[in-house]
């Protein structure tokens, strides 16, 4: 069995979620798609049935399209989902894909850019990661990281390599044969719960940006990539899209979302359309149908109108 995708989301991020089900399926991924969701589920996935695992799971399951199946796992945990990440894709891995040859996690603002064949030789060399554009310079001396050894000693770890950037934690492929990595970086997470200050429901700690776990799930996986034995593979900020040059994925992280922005709101305060924000709206048609016509036929008619607006207002 070839790898398998999972994502996470609740309320609106569905919308995220469907675009990052149509970007698969145009990549040419096809197979397992796992989305561990709280409350209703979306109004695209009303076709669901349900599927019981040979582990006695229960997902509520449909095809999308030939070939691709997205299976909906009710979740039911006090954590931010952001802080739930290693625990669902060790989940997915042991009751409900435990064949395949590896997993890969998206936040569900992400949209992938390229053949899905490069992401399957990629996990081959090692845990996949991409850098984060705020604080990507981040060298081994960087106090942050001898903060962190506080939380090594802990768990009886010590540093493995050198790294000298910081890690976006919205994206993360490992192959069935490294999972101790995931592992890793669970206990990691619940140490920061436990004695250093990490609120595991909430998506950071904005209030102390000194603390070891101000950005919590993403503090502990820069920490398991310095620690853990397992090889490690990694592509610079333009594999989010975050700089120019890019054709990996688009991340569109921060606020509004794409599918809340109006881009000629944006233009009159001089911001232009990111490059993640343009990307979802070209992944909202197929196989799944986000909106009417009319709303993306609005959508591009928003962009284009921005665009004229960028000649007078930009900063």
């Amino acid at each position: 069995m070839s790898s398998v995708v999972c994502t996470l989301f609740e309320g609106h991020y569905h919308y995220g979620g469907g675009a990052l089900v149509n970007s698969l399926y145009k990549s040419g991924f096809r197979g397992d798609f796992f989305i561990g969701y709280k409350g209703e589920l979306p109004f695209w996935a009303r076709a669901v049935t349900e599927k019981v695992w040979p582990s006695g799971k229960i997902s509520k399951s449909v095809e999308v399209a030939e070939g691709l199946l997205v299976h909906f796992i009710l979740i039911e945990t006090n954590y931010h989902f952001t802080n739930y990440k290693p625990q669902f894709m060790l989940l997915l891995m042991s009751d409900y894909a435990n064949d395949a040859s590896g997993i890969f996690y998206f936040d569900p603002d992400i949209v992938v850019r390229c053949k899905w064949e490069f992401y399957e030789n990629w996990i081959q060399y090692g845990i996949t990661l991409v850098h984060e554009i705020v604080s990507s310079d981040f060298p081994p001396t960087h106090p942050k990281r001898f903060a962190w050894q506080k939380v090594i000693n802990a768990l009886n770890l010590k540093v493995e390599r050198e790294l000298y950037h910081y890690i976006n934690a919205g994206f993360c492929g490992v192959s069935s044969d490294r999972l101790q990595f995931l592992k890793t970086w669970d206990e990691i997470i619940k140490i920061a719960m436990s004695s250093f200050g990490m609120d595991m429901n909430y998506l950071d700690n904005k209030n102390d940006p000194s603390n070891e776990f101000h950005m919590g799930d993403q503090d502990a996986l820069n920490i398991c990539a310095m620690c853990c034995k397992e090889p490690i593979s990694e592509i610079g900020p333009e594999g989010m899209d975050f700089i120019g040059g890019g054709w990996l994925m688009s991340h569109a992280t921060g606020k509004p979302k794409p599918w809340k922005v109006s881009f000629f709101l944006q233009a009159l305060k001089g911001r232009r359309a990111s490059l993640s924000e343009k990307q979802f709206w070209k992944n909202v048609k197929y196989p799944i149908n986000l909106y009417p016509k009319t709303k993306v036929f609005f959508k591009y008619v928003d962009l284009k109108v921005s665009l004229i607006v960028n000649r007078f207002y930009s900063k």
